[in-house]
């Protein structure tokens, strides 16, 4: 089968939560300069969706996906345990890795069991299964300081040869220290993106991008203000909200994304 001429997929419901952006309606407010953006630590709530055992062993990131997952969702009008999801990360779960390396180090050397099962990967994965009852595909990556494009290309493809919607979740939390210094990602930051093959009653914009294109001269875009501008280069989730910041203003238009260093790629947006 040759491979498609363009990716694409519209958005259909957006969720986000981050520092001083408490959800998708307040950060909007702020990407459009309807509101300032003051910088406040992030507040993650408990996810009333697990059940009471799963809730209380919940990690920041369990309550980061399960909250900008859910909000994307209920966004779109769509069935949260019909979509395919795509998780991506740069580092997962810091202050769980945290915890484990500190157990290594200690005189006994044993580790919790949740500890060592909220370790892997894709555990943000298996608690959106739990939480909602999804039993569709997961994909579970991670491509350091490139993870919501590689998050993002991802969906797209999916969507693209699939022709079902996909739900993306793109997501980053601190590491203590030792460990921030050598990563410093200073507080938690997650988002999440509804997408459909067609357009329908929710959608906002359609992304589309040319797999076929070589990668763009085009330095990524950057944000005006100084407070996002440092949100977004501090932490990897957070680059994408120069392609959020397009989409509110339901336009066409050309956003170029950071991947790996010489491989920015542009995302087109077009109104539906």
């Amino acid at each position: 089968m040759s491979p498609p001429k363009l990716l694409s997929a519209c958005v259909d419901g957006i969720g986000l939560l981050g520092p001083g952006l408490r959800d998708w309606p307040q950060a909007r407010a702020v990407l459009t300069d309807e509101a300032p953006y003051v910088p406040e630590p992030t507040v993650l709530p408990t996810p009333q969706i697990l059940p009471p055992a799963e809730r209380r062993r919940a990690t920041a990131v369990i309550k980061l996906t399960l909250a900008t997952g859910l909000e994307a969702v209920a966004a779109a009008g769509m069935q949260a345990a019909d979509l395919a999801t795509v998780f991506s990360s740069s580092s997962g779960d810091g202050r769980n890795c945290h915890e484990i390396c500190d157990a290594l180090a200690s005189s006994d050397r044993l580790i919790s069991p949740t500890r060592f099962h909220n370790s892997v990967h894709n555990a943000a994965s298996g608690y959106w299964g739990i939480a909602t009852g999804a039993m569709a595909p997961s994909a579970v990556l991670c491509a350091f300081d490139a993870s919501f494009a590689a998050g993002l290309l991802e969906a797209l493809v999916q969507v693209t040869l699939l022709r079902r919607p996909v739900l993306l979740l793109a997501y980053d939390t601190c590491y203590p220290e030792p460990l921030h210094s050598a990563r410093p990602i200073p507080d938690s930051f997650g988002v999440a993106l509804a997408l459909a093959p067609e357009a329908g009653a929710h959608t906002l914009a359609r992304l589309s991008l040319d797999p076929n294109l070589p990668f763009t001269r085009t330095p990524a875009n950057r944000l005006t203000d100084a407070g996002l501008e440092t949100l977004r280069r501090s932490i990897p989730a957070a680059r994408c909200l120069p392609l959020l910041q397009a989409l509110c203003k339901r336009q066409s238009d050309t956003v170029v994304l950071e991947q790996f260093p010489g491989q920015p790629f542009e995302v087109h947006l077009a109104p539906c």
